[in-house]
């Protein structure tokens, strides 16, 4: 695992090219405290999550579980913290996927909030190609993103996609060539970074929240963070910013 800090933006990168960034549980638990220290450091306002090498993440370590049932079954519930961790984190996470990104490595990066994908980027729900049941909110996220029929055809035929199909399919904010990646994640990272971020994090729990709920729920906790966002220094600036017809600066508080 290696973490940067610069400009506001914790950048975590899956470090074992040598196996496409496979998970084991050991990286599993390294990027939980990576994801914690951010949520720590009022410093860090965003996230990027990329893999090293050739790939964002090939999914779990098949080679560290084996037949293992109950290692097979450990893992998949601290990558389920994983998952966890990243959603109700209240700061953006950019998901940066740079060749393949499947199985539970597309998972991964479905958890993340914006996605930005080099054209070599590949996607693919492969759980079923070897007998295994979807782990890691897969089930979760495709269908919410791309309709029950839809997901199940790539469930079904572990079908991989090109990131054009993706974008089409909702599945990518933007698709750039490969050495415009990082320049793209963090030039967006930058702009959210800049934002008003206790805003930007009450946005993201709110989304996150509506998925499963009704209407009247989904605007009783928009009520209650607009009276949050109401009492922030962000927000009377950004008032004041429009009074004047200019750009706001805001601080984050």
């Amino acid at each position: 695992m290696v973490v940067e800090y610069k400009d506001n933006i914790s950048i975590i990168s899956i470090n074992r090219p040598e196996v496409l960034n496979a998970l084991n549980i050991e990286t599993i638990r390294e990027l939980i405290e990576a994801f914690d220290e951010a949520e720590r450091r009022e410093d860090v306002k965003v996230v990027i999550l990329k893999g090293s090498g050739r790939a964002f993440c090939s999914g779990g370590d098949l080679k560290s579980v084996k037949d293992n049932i109950k290692k097979i079954i450990d893992t998949a519930k601290e990558a389920e913290k994983l998952i966890l961790k990243i959603q109700n984190l209240e700061k953006p996470v950019i998901a940066a996927v740079n060749g393949y990104a499947v199985a539970a490595g597309f998972n991964l990066a479905l958890a993340c909030d914006l996605i930005i994908a080099s054209e070599n980027a590949r996607f693919g729900e492969v759980f079923l190609n070897i007998g295994f049941h979807p782990d890691t909110g897969g089930t979760y996220f495709l269908t919410r993103i791309v309709g029950p029929y839809k997901a199940k055809e790539l469930f079904f035929t572990g079908k991989i996609i090109d990131a054009w199909e993706a974008e089409r399919l909702g599945l990518v904010n933007k698709v750039v060539s490969p050495e415009k990646l990082d320049e793209e994640a963090i030039s967006l990272a930058k702009s959210l970074a800049s934002g008003p971020c206790k805003a930007i994090g009450l946005t993201k729990r709110t989304i996150n929240k509506a998925l499963s709920l009704d209407l009247s729920s989904t605007m009783k906790i928009e009520l209650e963070a607009c009276s949050i966002t109401a009492k922030t220094e962000d927000f009377s600036e950004g008032v004041k910013a429009m009074l004047e017809k200019r750009k706001p600066i805001f601080t984050g508080k």
